[in-house]
């Protein structure tokens, strides 16, 4: 990805995380992105400005009241030659001192001077991002159109596991490059409008108007910088939405498969709904040539995209590496690894509802190497140590931004369903969409799978996979409605 004269300020706040700030500056930095660092008291608690300055090759910012930095650039200067704020790690402080708009230091008064797009970060013990004061400080931000990718699940500092880690730097870079490339930047969101005009009639006692115009057929961007999809988000949020940090799980699907095919243009079911689709595989890469994947055609997860579509939603499908067109209607976001895609799929929120069909690769190597590896004289395989790859289903199942209803897909050669039941109980998630990919169903026409949720188990028999597509975006709708 290139990033050539983009402008990063990055904020680093006290985290022990801050260490992984300093390989995000080095990736920006070789991205071609022009880096600032400004660095909070809490963040020199951990990293040195000496360090962050080296790294980004830039004049450090750090003191809202040093009369040489003020002189040199000030806080005002700082943010108006930037194109994006990152701020990473960002602690529970932080976080809070943004949400109540605090400016009482450097940090604090660059945020509030700056009025484009803010990539936040999180990272904190798994007690702190749980706790409802962290959830209300998020969600205040979320409405104003504050993006945030992670935290991820994993080992903590204080030997504990959870919810809190700080997303990997390769991750964060990933969602950087997404927002500062979209094409669709502050474009106009339709399904706002929609929204708007819902309610405007609702306080009139009068029906909601159908718009006369028709949809575009790709949806704008859901890289913007979220002022649309927030308020859109939240607008419904009150009749629709579970709050920030619900447990609880979406509606069980109804008996019939086919309830909600055939309704009149207007009445379309998933209309104003925004809908996050994953699809295909991932390829990890073990050097510039070879990589680690899987069989994974993108024949389901593509069919369940243009699917929900088809029933009025607004799609985002994240996409690994297909030989596939891409489904029309959708918005398309093209991912090569694990890391990609979980940036991607953050970046899509907030959803109504999110079905993550891709088969992401478990693991990737610990370090790709920058050149073609060549076979050694004895033809000895060269050794490879492999790493576990983020696991998007959990980490979105419990995302601050959770959609209402999140669908995983287990892909099983044995013991399908009662993996698939397994794997329910784990990932958080509110149903699973089972298959048996022991024949061809990884890459054939057809699919055999098992809806499985917490109320029991649909067998739906053998069927093309476009039919087992609309069968899964009616269950969709009828969750949702």
């Amino acid at each position: 990805m290139s990033l050539s004269g983009k402008r990063v300020l990055l904020i680093v706040s006290g985290s022990v995380a801050a260490f992984k700030a300093l390989e995000l500056a080095r990736l920006l930095g070789k991205a071609g992105a022009a880096v600032t660092g400004l660095l909070t008291a809490g963040g020199a608690r951990f990293v040195t400005p000496h360090a962050l300055q080296a790294i980004t090759g830039r004049p450090l910012a750090q003191d809202l009241w040093s009369l040489e930095e003020e002189s040199a650039r000030g806080h005002i200067r700082l943010v108006r030659e930037t194109d994006l704020v990152v701020v990473a790690p960002a602690s529970a402080d932080r976080i809070a001192r943004m949400a109540a708009g605090l400016a009482d230091d450097l940090a604090g008064a660059a945020l509030l001077a700056w009025d484009g797009p803010v990539l936040v970060a999180p990272a904190m013990n798994p007690t702190m991002w749980a706790h409802p004061a962290t959830g209300a400080n998020v969600a205040t931000l979320m409405a104003r159109g504050v993006t945030f990718i992670g935290p991820e699940d994993g080992l903590m500092a204080e030997a504990e596991s959870g919810t809190g880690r700080l997303s990997e730097p390769a991750t964060i870079l990933a969602a950087i490059s997404a927002i500062l490339s979209d094409p669709g930047h502050g474009e106009p969101d339709a399904a706002l409008e929609d929204a708007l005009d819902a309610a405007i009639a609702a306080q009139d006692g009068a029906p909601p108007p159908v718009r006369r115009s028709p949809a575009p057929a790709v949806s704008p961007s859901t890289f913007s910088d979220g002022h649309p999809q927030a308020l859109d988000h939240h607008a419904d949020a009150a009749e629709t939405a579970p709050s920030t940090f619900s447990a609880s799980h979406a509606a069980t699907p109804g008996p019939a498969p086919h309830a909600l095919r055939g309704t009149a243009p207007g009445t379309l079911p998933l209309a104003g709904r925004h809908v996050l689709v994953t699809s295909g595989p991932t390829h990890e890469p073990l050097d510039p040539v070879r990589y680690l994947a899987n069989r994974s055609s993108g024949k389901q997860g593509h069919a369940i995209a243009a699917a929900l579509a088809a029933l009025g939603a607004r799609v985002t499908l994240v996409s690994g590496p297909v030989a596939l067109p891409d489904p029309p209607g959708v918005t398309v976001r093209h991912v090569e690894t694990a890391r990609e895609m979980l940036a991607a799929s953050e970046a899509a929120l907030p959803a109504d509802a999110a079905v993550f069909a891709a088969a992401v690769a478990d693991w990737r190597p610990a370090e790709a190497a920058t050149q073609k590896m060549k076979k050694p004289a004895d033809e000895a395989a060269p050794p490879m140590a492999l790493v576990p790859n983020p696991d998007i289903l959990a980490t979105l199942s419990r995302h601050a931004m959770r959609p209402r209803l999140v669908i995983g897909f287990a892909a099983e050669t044995e013991h399908v369903v009662e993996h698939a039941r397994s794997k329910l109980a784990r990932k958080g998630c509110d149903w699973i969409v089972a298959n048996d990919v022991s024949g061809d169903a990884m890459g054939g026409a057809e699919n055999t799978v098992h809806l499985v949720t917490d109320a029991g188990v649909e067998d739906w028999p053998r069927l093309p996979k476009q039919e087992v597509a609309s069968r899964l975006a009616d269950r969709v709708a009828e969750a949702l409605a």
